[in-house]
């Protein structure tokens, strides 16, 4: 059974393609000539997606045609060469030409997930009773489509990682003037207001004692983009201890929601030969 559908993954897969150097099959400096080999980049891709979904080590996702080492040794090269990043970027320039990002009303918010290993991008958490774990700070748009995503220690502040995350807008490009950021409770200090009023942003804070459907205002998108991103095993696990690493897999899982959520908004709209005619992509 495949780790994503065929209708996701396959639009992934085509991104991503679009950016990995051109390789040949054997190497051609080897002595003898008879090299092994290389693994076609597709199949380490299906095994990378797999330990994404399953949360699996590469030892246990391995298989006779793609060995654990190969795919450690491909993850380190692709993160390397920044093909993380730049995966999210396509996926959202095809979102904003085909659906169109809804940037008047903007969210922020930060989440802890566990890293049981430590690593770079690891600090303890002040909701796990000190165990280590890492901060997701995400920014959507008002559907809930992931913009920058910035991450640090789970004992880092989710208010100095505000002017980060906000620092990705300027990457989309000419923003709409008016827009209207939410955030918590938790930033309603002066220096986030100042920031916001930099960026010639309007921020919303949630007030203290309102009821959660009031207090939660427009900030509800962000929150299930949260929920969407914890869904995959590496979120939960958090087992990866190198930064680059880490990112490689937190900008993959944000392409992959993306991409969902475009399928989705576009299957009505649009129509083309793998086209899902249900909501749940097969």
């Amino acid at each position: 059974m495949p780790a994503v559908p065929g209708s996701l993954f396959e639009p992934i897969w085509h991104q991503c393609s679009a950016l990995l150097p051109d390789r040949p099959r054997v190497d051609p400096t080897h002595p003898l000539g008879r090299h092994r080999r290389r693994v076609p980049d597709r199949v380490v891709f299906a095994h990378v997606v797999a330990a994404l979904v399953h949360g699996s080590g590469s030892a246990r996702i391995a298989s006779p045609g793609c060995s654990d080492r190969t795919i450690r040794r491909r993850v380190k090269e692709w993160a390397e060469a920044g093909l993380a990043e730049a995966l999210p970027a396509l996926t959202l320039a095809q979102d904003d030409r085909m659906i169109g990002l809804d940037l008047a009303d903007v969210a922020v918010d930060g989440c802890v997930t566990k890293a049981p290993c430590g690593g770079e991008k690891a600090g303890r958490s002040p909701v796990d009773r000190g165990q280590r774990g890492r901060k997701r700070s995400v920014l959507t748009d008002a559907a809930g489509i992931p913009l920058p995503v910035v991450s640090a220690g789970a004992n880092r502040h989710a208010a100095p990682l505000l002017g980060p995350t906000l620092a990705g807008l300027a990457a989309l490009g000419p923003r709409p003037p008016g827009i209207t950021a939410h955030r918590d409770r938790g930033d309603a200090g002066g220096p986030t207001r100042v920031l916001l009023a930099a960026l010639a942003l309007t921020g919303v804070i949630a007030r203290k004692g309102e009821p959660a459907p009031l207090q939660a205002g427009l900030r509800w998108p962000v929150e299930r983009t949260h929920a969407w991103m914890n869904g995959d095993g590496t979120r939960r696990r958090g087992t990866e201890q190198r930064g680059p690493i880490v990112d490689f897999y937190r900008f993959l899982a944000a392409a992959f929601v993306v991409t969902r959520c475009l399928i989705r908004e576009a299957r009505t709209r649009y129509r083309w030969p793998t086209r899902p005619t249900a909501r749940r992509l097969k």
